[in-house]
This record gives structure tokens, sequence and C-alpha cells, in this order.
């Protein structure tokens, strides 16, 4: 068996000297199991198993393909975190302790807390003749200042403390006489500029060894964005030990104090700590002495004191571990901000209040005056700085806002109103070159100034000064509450309540109270009509009831409680309510009659009214006294005027310029252009048309005669006067006092306005706008409707019939009434065309052509179809014989002769005509026509003569061919006279003709 062994032996290592260039890879393939790695080794391999739970366990083993059990039933406490192994063969547990704690089991803290001055003293025996030190800690404060630890070995210091908020690593030698310490002489620091007073977990380490000193913060996620190490060398001398030096060293934690001493300045730390390695040895507290731990507690149970929101009125809370601090805002002060600063209540009762205070020190140019300030006043004065000589600040209110003037020169006044009844904050800041002014730290505005200078001796007024006259220039005196006043830092206390504050000094004060109470203003019953009154500061709200209105509830909304008849409008007034509506006026008997109540003080300078009538003659309103009247009437359907009022004054007369008589609605209204003047033009405006208003040339004076003892007739002159109105008005007002149609007794409500006019009359007007039966009975006739247009009537007529009552036939040709001609109608008449021969208005009468002929000289007129011709004598021709016949001559023999007409010369050789002038044609029997050259001018007609021609001037123009202008009228006749003259000569020179001649171009004209 031995002898295999060895040849087995052989053959191995013959076969691994014949392959030694050859690496022999163990993890292909991989042995190891459960997601584990595989690392191969010569002659073997590793497997690293894999620290992620696969199927909720760990696997260990060579090749982790063994389940780890070993944390089944384990018993790490404090939410320790276990970790189980396998050890030749047996498995078993580790626990991974959270921090503050340690422990087989996580059972034991390393957590304890200082809540007030104490320490921890750690002593341990000196190692090397070269100091060293290694220490590692965390903590949780939010002191800024505290000494975390100090480590000392003889002479030699290294202290670690919270500076600022900061980290501050120190190494010192203390100077020795007499074997007393009697001073420290620094030697290095380390200090890292990072915030760790936040009441948070940090970790630090400090090192001293191998000639350097180092301070590292521990925190990962701040320390990657920022520098977290600080290092220096430190001298040999530094850090050597004498063998005179105590063979312990003594490392306190948390404070320091030997025999009873203090030794450093720093305070003790407040706060936690834990996990202390003091060179790489764990501090477990509960395993020191208590002579060596003093106001230590075991674990941190620190809570945030300012959770609970200890600080009120918007303070803000910072936490001082055991406890906590305040910082209040303005006015607050106290422990939780809880408690104001005193009020100081000006004008209660409105009574003038003032205090003066005496500045005790040289505030210099910079000034900075700041309040508290509530009112409801628009004006009054604040407050006023004064020296000797002058007044060189003032503050006061100002329409409702804050104006701030320095040396009676530069005014600043805030866009901000602060006399709103709530609390105002109000700052002025004066430096060198600016003054700025500030509301509710809002910038109102800044002014260049010049420098101001405030010294010792120099005097404050507040709320007003002694003199009421030098108050009165700045709005009076203040009524509100000041409070928190300041001037810099230094405040100005009006009652000396807490003696801790200093303040400047009051020199006088008058009529100023403690608080803020305002006024009870409900005392006085200000809300009117049922309305609640609820108090306010300094002023009162009302609750009125749903029919009421106003600040006082003295708007009652009368209108909502349907006070006027069904028919009428309801109208509220500034006090009281009048009924508004319509009336129907018929003749005397409609007329009414008002009188004023005798309470009427307002001027009476206007009439309004709307009407609507179809006379064009009738009294709308007349009133009179003495030789004072008012008439406003209709005539001739225009609307009029006429006023007589005041002594010396004009007659007044007034009228539209278009009719108002034709049935509408018509609005008027007349009032003085100046009401406040005793005497004015007064206007007329028509249906609101302001454009087409008239007004009065004279002057007249007001209606201020109508307020009491005269009567006023509305709807005519008065009772049988005449004149009356026969129509509609509507409610007519006098100086916007309404002539109301109903009584009280025929309102729901009383009228409780103080100015009235009151119906004297008794009968009360017909309600309501309505005509007279204008179709009752029915005026129209054959079948025609009647429709009612107020007072006025319209007839729709049947088709065939027209007229007002439709009694007239439209069909006018119906009866054939032309006899010898035909019949067209022309709108409701006819017309005849006649036939030839027949005249007449429907043709009846047969034309005599003869009648009224134009036969001249003695010419016969001869009938003939629808035209005559005249019969000339003897030596006349022409179509009315009206030209003398011109001679003929004959010339020839008697087997051929030739005729020449007017006159013209025959000859005998050529037989030829030779013509007058005027006459053409081979016979002269043609007349020359002169006026086809048109030579008459300026829009003369020319006449046709023979051999001439004769014009017809305009009456402008004379002279042959009207060029003459002839506008002078002597002139003119000259001209005329001598025309006249010649063409009468022409006329009997031309009519010499003795042959008959017919002429049958004769018309009837």
């Amino acid at each position: 068996m031995l002898n295999v062994e060895v040849w087995i032996s052989s053959i191995l290592l013959l076969n691994a000297g014949t392959l030694c260039d050859e690496v022999v890879d163990m993890c292909n393939p991989s042995p190891c199991e459960n997601g584990s790695q595989c690392q191969s080794l010569v002659g073997g391999y590793v497997c690293h198993c894999s620290q992620q739970s696969l199927d909720e366990f760990l696997y260990g083993g060579r090749n982790c393909s063994e389940a780890l059990v070993g944390c089944e039933g384990h018993e790490c406490q404090n939410q320790g975190s276990c970790s189980p192994f396998l050890s030749d063969g047996h498995h078993g547990y580790s626990c991974h302790c959270p921090a503050g704690l340690t422990g087989l089991l996580c059972q034991t803290p390393t957590a304890f807390s200082f809540e007030q001055s104490g320490y921890l003293l750690l002593r341990s025996p000196m190692m090397s003749t070269e100091a060293s030190c290694n220490i590692t800690l965390s903590f949780r404060t939010v002191l800024p200042r505290a000494v975390l630890f100090q480590w000392g070995s003889g002479r030699l210091i290294l202290g670690l403390e919270l500076l600022g908020c900061h980290l501050s690593l120190s190494l010192r030698r203390e100077a020795s006489a007499g074997g007393r310490a009697e001073a420290l002489q620094l030697s290095q620091t380390l200090e890292l500029p990072l915030n760790v007073t936040d009441g948070r977990w940090h970790s630090v380490e400090a090192v001293l060894g191998d000639g350097l000193l180092s301070l590292r913060l521990l925190d990962g996620v701040v320390c990657q964005e920022q520098d977290c190490e600080r290092e220096a060398q430190v001298a040999d001398t530094l850090t050597g030990t004498d063998s005179s030096e105590s063979p312990l060293q003594n490392t306190f934690i948390g404070g320091v104090v030997e025999e009873g001493v203090v030794l450093v300045t720093v305070p003790a730390f407040i706060g936690c700590l834990q996990d202390i390695f003091v060179n790489s040895q764990l501090v477990v507290p509960e395993e020191w002495l208590s002579d060596s731990a003093v106001n230590m507690t075991i674990g941190c149970s620190h809570r945030d004191r300012c959770q609970d929101s200890p600080c009120q009125n918007r303070g803000q809370c910072t936490n001082l571990w055991q406890s906590y601090q305040c910082r209040c805002p303005r006015p607050y002060k106290g422990q939780d901000c809880a408690e104001e600063y005193e009020t100081a209540r000006f004008g209660n009762e409105d009574s003038q209040s003032y205090a003066v205070f005496t500045i005790t020190d040289d505030t210099g140019s910079d000034i900075t005056v700041s309040l508290f300030l509530r009112t409801l006043r628009h004006a009054g004065l604040l407050l006023v700085l004064a020296n000797s000589t002058s007044q060189y600040l003032r503050l006061w209110l100002d329409k409702g806002r804050v104006s701030v003037q320095l040396h009676n020169f530069e005014t600043l006044t805030s866009e901000s109103l602060v006399n709103d009844g709530d609390i105002h904050f109000v700052s002025v800041v004066v430096d060198r070159e600016h003054l700025v002014l500030y509301v509710a730290n809002q910038k109102q505005g800044s002014v260049e100034v010049r420098t101001v200078d405030s010294q010792m001796g120099d005097v404050v007024y507040v709320g007003g000064l002694a003199e009421q006259k030098a108050s009165s220039a700045f709005g009076g005196y203040f009524k509100g509450c000041i409070q928190d006043l300041r001037i810099n830092s230094e405040r100005l206390q009006f009652f000396r309540l807490d003696t801790t504050v200093t303040s400047y000094p009051l020199v006088l004060m008058a009529n100023v109270t403690a608080g803020c109470a305002g006024v009870d203003s409900c005392s006085r019953n200000p809300c009117q009509n049922g309305g609640m009154c609820y108090s306010m500061w300094d002023d009162f709200t009302c609750t009125c009831p749903h029919n009421t209105a106003g600040r006082r509830c003295e708007k009652v909304k009368w209108c909502e409680l349907a006070p006027c008849p069904a028919k009428a409008e309801c109208r509220t007034l500034n006090q009281g309510y009048d009924c508004f509506s319509s009336a129907t006026f018929l003749a005397d008997s409609s007329v009414l009659s008002y009188r004023g109540n005798g309470r009427i003080q307002r001027g009476l300078a206007s009439i309004t009214a709307s009407l609507r009538t179809r006379k064009r003659h009738v009294a709308i309103l007349h009133a009179e006294r003495g030789p004072e009247f008012v008439t406003v009437s209709v005539q001739h359907g225009l609307l009029f005027l006429e006023l007589q009022s005041g002594e010396g004054s004009s007659t007044v007369s007034l009228k539209s310029r278009v009719g108002v008589s034709d049935g509408d609605w018509h609005s008027v209204h007349l009032f003085m252009v100046t009401p406040w003047a005793e005497v004015s033009r007064w206007t007329l405006v028509l249906d609101e048309e302001v454009d087409e208003a008239g007004s009065s040339s004279s002057e007249g004076g007001n209606l201020d005669f109508l307020r009491e003892g005269v009567d006023i007739q509305l709807g005519g002159l008065g009772p049988k006067a005449g004149w009356s109105l026969e129509g509609c008005l509507g409610t007519v007002e006098v100086g916007g006092i309404a002539l109301p149609y109903y009584s009280p007794l025929e309102v729901n409500l009383p009228r409780i306005q103080e100015e009235q006019f009151l119906r004297t009359s008794p009968n009360p007007p017909r309600s309501g706008c309505s005509g007279g039966p204008v179709c009752q009975p029915s005026p129209c006739m054959n079948g025609g409707s009647c429709q009612d247009l107020w007072n006025l009537f319209n007839c729709s007529c049947e088709e065939g019939w027209t007229g007002r009552r439709c009694e007239r036939n439209t069909d006018t040709c119906a009866s054939n009434p032309c006899i010898h001609g035909n019949c067209s109608i022309q709108g409701l008449a006819y017309e005849c065309a006649c036939e030839f021969g027949y005249t007449g208005v429907d043709c009846e009468e047969e034309v005599d052509v003869c009648e009224n002929h134009l036969c001249a000289h003695g010419g016969t007129c001869l009938h003939g179809v629808d035209k005559y011709a005249c019969l000339c004598a003897e030596n006349y021709t022409g179509p009315y014989c009206n030209r003398p016949k011109l001679p003929v001559s004959v010339c020839g023999d008697a087997a051929r002769n030739y005729i020449c007409f007017n006159a013209g010369n025959c000859t005998e050789r050529d037989l030829s005509c030779d013509c007058l002038p005027g006459f053409t044609g081979h016979r002269c029997e043609q007349e020359v026509d002169e006026c086809k050259s048109n030579p008459c001018l300026n829009g003369g007609y020319c006449r046709n003569l023979i051999n001439n021609y004769h014009c017809v001037c305009d009456m402008s123009f004379a002279g042959d061919n009207c060029q003459v202008d002839v506008s002078d009228i002597y002139f003119y006749m000259a001209v005329l006279f001598w025309q006249n003259l010649f063409q009468l000569i022409s006329f009997l020179i031309l009519n010499l003709d003795d042959a008959p001649v017919i002429d049958w171009g004769g018309q009837v004209d």
C-alpha cells in the first residue's frame, strides 16, 4: 500500500514539473454558491460570501453553501443589529450597536448628559516621554460657548472648546512659578468655521502626536461639501515632558475644575455626549466612580425647549438646552413676550394732553425716532424735538398721514393712512445727509437734509406743546395712543412701572392716562330707529334693522315698507319719503291748491314737472302774492314761464321752442342759472334736450315767496278762473319739494320730512292718466273702427272709404262723371281728360274756337277743326293780321310772268327779284331770322323783326343787346323810354299791307 502512494505522489510531482508553466484556475467552474464571489489561489480558492440575504438567510462555510442561523432568537438590545457567523462548524452571532450603546448585546449606554455645570474626570498613567493624545467623541448642544474636553499632562494642556458656535482646539503649556500656575501661554490653536451648535449630533476627532496637532469633524454629509479638517506642526519643546511632571494624565469631559477652582473662562458644557474614545479606550459612564462624575446623567433625554412655542406675540425662541430665551418684537417684553410696554392715552374725553421729556445724552447727528400709534383722528401733533433756540424736528398727522419736518424746511408725508383705528409702527431715521420715513417698516420716502445735532438738555414734546396756539398749527393736540416711544435705543417711559428699563426723565405730563381703552361711544345712544350699538375703540358701529341704513341707522329705507298706494312710485328722500304718480285734470273741477308747512328753509329756485295735453291754452301752475307771481302755462301750444319776484327785478318771460300740446308726455325743468344769487337768468329744458335749452333775456328772483302763506294752484289759475288744464300731470316739484297728490290719510306711513307742501284743496285728484271717452259712441262711419289716442280718435276705414270719419268713397270715378272725356282718380278726387271740342270739370261744355280769338285790324275769325284762322283786311297779313302787308311786283309778258313778294323789285331782263333788307328767297318769300346769331347778352330774350331784332333784357340790363348795366333806376327809365318809342315806330312802318290774308295756323290759347 505504501508503495502505491509513493508511486502516485511521484506521478503527481512529475506532472507538476511538467506543467509548472501553466496556471490552474480553481474557480472555473466556480465552487462558490448563493451569489458568492470566488477568488482563485495557488493550489486552492476562497469564497467571499454575499452579505445580502437570499431567501431571508445569509450563507457561510467553505463554499458559502450553509445557511447562517445564528441570529435566530438573538438577544441584541436597543435596536442593535444582529450579524450571524459560522466558526469551526458552530453557528453564532454578534451585535452591532447603534450610536450611544456598547456591550455584547448593546445593553450598555455610552451616552450621558449635563443639565447643569458638571464634569467627568478620567485619569490614566503616562505611557511615553513624548505627550500624545487621541480623543474622539460625539456631542449635541445649542450653547455657543462650552468646554468639550481638556486633557492635561503636567503643564501641557490640550483643550477642545466651542467658541462662537465653532470648534476650537488649543494646545497650551503653563508657565510655573513656585509650582503654582500663574499664567497660560497660548501656543497653538486650530478652528473649524462650521456651526455645530444646532442641537444635532456631531462627531469630532482631536489628535496630538508625532509633532502634529489635528482637528477633524466626522460629519459625513456636511464634510462632503466643506473642508472639515485642520492640522498644524507642533514644536518638540512644546510636547516633551519633564521628569518633575506628574506621571498621570487627566482628561476632563464637559467642564474643568481642580480643587474647586475653574481653570478656564469658557463655561461648562450643557448637552449630551456619547461614544467618547480616549486613546482608543471607550468611556463607559457607568464604570466610573461617582466622585469622578459630577452632575452627569446617563443617557440623553433632551427635549427642544422651543417645541412648545413658549414665546408669544411673534417672539423668536432660542433653545438653551435646559431652558429657552425669547427675543421679543416691539412693543412686547418679558420671559415669554407676554407683557407690553405701557401705552399712553392722549386726549381722553377730548382733553388737551401732552408730555415733556429731557434728553440726558448727546445723541449726535444720527437720530431714530420710533413709536407705535393708534388713532382715528386725521390731524394732531405727535412729537417735537427742540433746543433752546428752535424746534428742529416735528412729527404730526395731516389728513390721516404722517408728516415729518426738519429745520422748518425739509418735509416728508407718508403715502399710507394711519387713522384707521389700527396700531401702526412709525419710525423716522435721520443721518448726516438723509431723512427717511417708514410706516410698518415700509419706506414712505426720503429727502436730503442738512446736519442735525441733538444734544444733552434738548426737550422732547409728545402729543402737543404747552401752548395751545402753537399746537394748532400742526392739527392741534393728538388724540389716541402712543406706545414704546424711543429715541435711538433709549425709551421714553410715561409711567415708570419697570425700574429696570432706562428712560429719559419725564419733566411734565398733563392729562395723559395709562392704557389705551376707547371711549364708550354707545353711552350716548348714537344709533337711531332701533339700531343696536356696539362699542369699538374710540368709535362705535350700529347694527341696523333691515329697513334702515347709514352709520347711525338714520337712513330709513322707507320704500321697502311700501308706504305708497299701488299706482304710485315711492322715492326715498334725505329725510323721509314721498309718493310720485300722475293725475288726470278735467277742467275747473280738478284744480288743486297747496301751501308750504311753514318749515321750509331751503331756497326755492326750480320747478320740475311732466305734462300731457292736447289743449293749446292751459295753465299748469300759478301762484301770486302782491306784485310777485309765477305762472307756468301752455300758450299757442308752447310752454311759457312768467315770473315776477324780488324787489327791483324785471319780469321773466320764457317759452319753449317746440310745442307740447301733441298729447305726448313732456318733461319740463325750469331753474335759475345761479340759484345762490338774489336775481338770475332762468333756463328752460324741455324733454331733457339740454342742447335745445332756452334762457331768459332778463334776470328774475327766486320762488322763496312760496315758502309760506301763498296758495299754489296746480292745473289752472284757480277754481272757476279759466285756463284750466285738460290733461295729465306727473308729480310737480318746487325747489325739489313735491306737491303730493296723496293726503296723509292715503299713505301707509307718516311723512317725516321737515319741509313739505301740503294739499289744501278738499277733493283728491283723479289718480293715473286717462283721457276722455272719445270712442263712445264711435264717431267712425261706414264700418270704420275707432282707436282711442288719448283725447283724440282715429278711424281705421274699410276698403273703399276714407276721410277722418270714413265718410268719403275712395273710387271717385265709379259714377262716370266725365261726359265727353276719360276719368282718372287723383287722391280723394277725380280729373277729366276732355275730348276735342269740349271743356269743363266734367267735359260737359262744347268749345267755341273763335271765342276770345286774336285776329287784329278787323280780321275775321274762321272756324276750323279744333283751331281757327284769321281772314285779314286788305292792308294786313300775318297769322293774326298784325303786320302791314307789303306790296307785290309783277314783271313779264302774257306768255310768262314773275311775281316778287314783300315789296321785292322784279326785273324784266332776267325775270328775277331784288329783295328788301330782311327778306330772301327767289321771290323774296322768306323772312331773314336776325336772332339766329344770339345777339342778346346777359340773358336777354331775342324777338325777330323785319331786317332787325329786338332784345327783351333782364331788369338789371339795357341797351340794344342788353349790354348796359342799368342798376341806376333813372338811367334805366331813360333807356326804356327810347326803346319803346323805337319799337312803336318800327311796328307802324312794317304793318302797311292792305291785302286780305287767311292764315289757318291760329290756336286757341
